[in-house]
């Protein structure tokens, strides 16, 4: 009887860890891999250099697909890769993750490409910053839901 408590014990902690690990609303790779999965995403916010140029994005969806591919879709089709990693597995704290984007071409899509800080995240909008080395000034880059 207790060798059973203790299975199931544990076989409920490890459907509690899955769960969470893949829960979108959680701050693991998987739970940002499912919320950026889950639809097209459009970028309201991208300051590069200290200048704004959301408006060369403004006609684009870009749909984080599975396998890492990143599509973006409008007068044109951008195809790059995406991937989320945490640089401390240990924890789930939104600062440790990642979010990784390149773009081979055209230039302004290049600009994109960066190991971006995710800052904030809920369902609707995902909030990146990335500090430029030397001597550069800070990103922002914001890709809300469609």
């Amino acid at each position: 009887m207790k060798n059973q408590l203790i299975i199931t014990g544990l076989a409920l902690l490890a459907i509690t860890s899955c769960s969470k690990e893949n829960n979108p609303n959680s701050n693991t790779v998987g739970g940002v891999t499912n919320l950026m999965d889950g639809g097209t995403w459009r970028i309201t916010y991208f300051t590069n250099d200290n200048t704004d140029e959301t408006s060369n994005f403004t006609d684009f969806d870009f749909d984080f697909g599975k396998d890492e591919k990143l599509t973006a879709k409008g007068p044109s089709t951008n195809n790059g890769v995406w991937s989320i990693t945490d640089s401390n597995s240990s924890d789930d704290d939104l600062s440790e993750l990642h979010f990784n984007i390149s773009f081979l071409s055209p230039q302004n899509f290049e600009e994109l490409s960066d190991d971006w800080e995710i800052i904030e995240k809920n369902k609707d909008v995902v909030k990146l910053k990335n500090v430029s080395g030397g001597g550069g000034g800070t990103e922002f880059l914001t890709f809300t839901k469609n």
